[in-house]
């Protein structure tokens, strides 16, 4: 892909920029992929070359995020909320009770397909897309051991054990359908299952860290101040407490190391894609279904309702996007796809809620939503305004408050500021106001909280099964 010069085509000249056909679309979603990890967006460490020129060709924005989730599985939610255009408290995670955007894409005369991840039941899957190969259908596994399944005559076949890294098959299975495209717009989802852990990679990818070298998250802690409701579950396991700073970083060079193999992957799929008649005229979206901590706040996992955690990487290129520009415009997952809609002509499920924010993608300057909800089970809820974040614990009757601005990485709370006490009191009633509006019936009060404190479990069964 070469470099080309910065230009601007208005997003209402889409079909003459892309000529008379409907533009295509070539979706890469990853798992647990946090915002900050990609080089040419200020990672100084990592290696995303292919991801890097996708960023100089596209836009990049750094306030999109995903909304929560109401179990620690959150990627269920994440993928329901994305294909669905629905919020948190409106899916169904199994993705039958109303049209997906996918289907729609098909009624409209894509050619859909999809190879990855599918972890919202086999049904939907045969419903949402006409070719579906080469499927995970689990949760989280050895990817080079993986259990893989095919869409035969409308069912999802039995399970076939993988003959190398699941990702490196998607990424063929991906190749394979746009050669195999002669005419008429496609649909492409590739949904990988890394880089989730288990952090496991070809022993011959040549990409590897010293750990050494990593540079441990600013805001990192060697354990979180206080119990947020979901202290032990398995992802914060991985790690023992206290986290130390040379177990964190061993954890990223790792993590980093997959989001390298990722990236190398994701680097054919668009070499063949750009081999083949439909460079011009194809969409290019990367994202995630979440962000994750890895020592954060003292934090492993994606439970929480910090930056890092809710925070996904989006790059979007094509035609008539601008290029090579960043947006601060918010976002939520569940508006990627009547994005997609409103660039494609596709008139979407009646029961999407998601905004279209496409004329952000030929002005990068434009906003889209003013103010983002965050959810996780009943013991954590967020709001920001873009500035400020007010997090909410009823559980333990803790409250957070940060200035974004000047604190990107929330590490200074100011919620006990008597100067702040007027914009505290201001953010969680526009909360309040929030939750109703989405359906949200969980309380921000509880009559008796139980104690904030919180002592690590003595034994790390995450650990243990990491290490084998």
């Amino acid at each position: 892909m070469k470099h080309l010069l910065l230009t601007f085509v208005c997003v209402a000249s889409l079909s003459n920029a892309a000529g008379s056909s409907k533009p295509n679309v070539l979706f890469f979603f990853a798992d647990d992929q946090r915002a900050d990890t990609i080089a040419a967006l200020g990672n100084p460490v990592i290696q995303t070359p292919n991801l890097d020129r996708l960023v100089q060709r596209g836009v990049s924005f750094s306030r999109a995020y995903m909304q929560g989730g109401m179990n620690g599985a959150t990627c269920v939610p994440s993928r329901a909320m994305l294909l669905s255009g629905q919020n948190l408290f409106h899916i169904d995670e199994k993705l039958m009770r109303s049209e997906t955007w996918p289907e729609a894409f098909g009624k409209a005369g894509y050619s859909t397909f999809a190879s990855g991840k599918w972890h919202n039941g086999d049904a939907s899957l045969a419903r949402s897309f006409q070719i579906a190969r080469s499927m995970f259908t689990g949760g989280m596994t050895n990817p080079m051991d993986a259990k893989l399944r095919d869409l035969v005559d409308g069912k999802v076949g039995p399970a076939k054990p993988s003959t190398k890294h699941a990702c490196e098959v998607f990424a063929d299975e991906a190749i394979r359908f746009i050669q195999e495209q002669s005419g008429g717009p496609f649909f492409a989802y590739v949904p990988f299952d890394g880089p989730h852990d288990p952090h496991i990679v070809p022993d011959d990818f040549p990409i590897r860290y010293t750990a050494d070298q990593i540079p441990l998250p600013p805001n990192f802690l060697p354990r979180h101040p206080f119990n947020n409701g979901e202290m032990a579950i398995r992802d914060e396991q991985l790690l023992p407490w206290p986290r130390s700073e040379d177990g964190v970083r061993a954890f990223l060079a790792e993590y980093y190391r997959y989001i390298s193999f990722l990236d190398a992957q994701i680097g054919r799929v668009l070499a063949a894609l750009e081999a083949s008649p439909h460079a011009k005229n194809t969409i290019i979206v990367f994202s995630a279904d979440s962000g994750v901590a890895r020592g954060s706040h003292g934090l492993i996992g994606k439970q929480n309702v910090y930056e890092h955690s809710m925070r996904v990487p989006l790059i979007i290129a094509g035609p008539g996007i601008a290029q090579n520009q960043r947006s601060e415009a918010m976002c939520y997952l569940f508006d990627l796809l009547p994005t997609l809609g409103k660039l494609c002509s596709v008139t979407g499920p009646k029961t999407s809620e998601g905004i279209d924010f496409s004329a952000t993608l030929s002005d990068a300057s434009k906003p889209a939503r003013s103010q983002l909800m965050f959810a996780y089970r009943n013991v954590q809820r967020a709001f920001t305004d873009s500035r400020w974040k007010l997090i909410r614990y009823p559980q333990v009757d803790r409250t957070q408050l940060f200035d974004l601005q000047a604190d990107p990485f929330e590490v200074t709370n100011l919620a006990d500021k008597p100067e702040h006490v007027a914009k505290v009191a201001e953010l969680s009633t526009a909360l309040e106001k929030e939750m109703q509006q989405s359906g949200d019936t969980a309380a921000l009060k509880v009559a008796t909280p139980s104690p904030a404190d919180w002592t690590p479990p003595a034994k790390t069964k995450g650990e243990k099964k990491r290490k084998k």
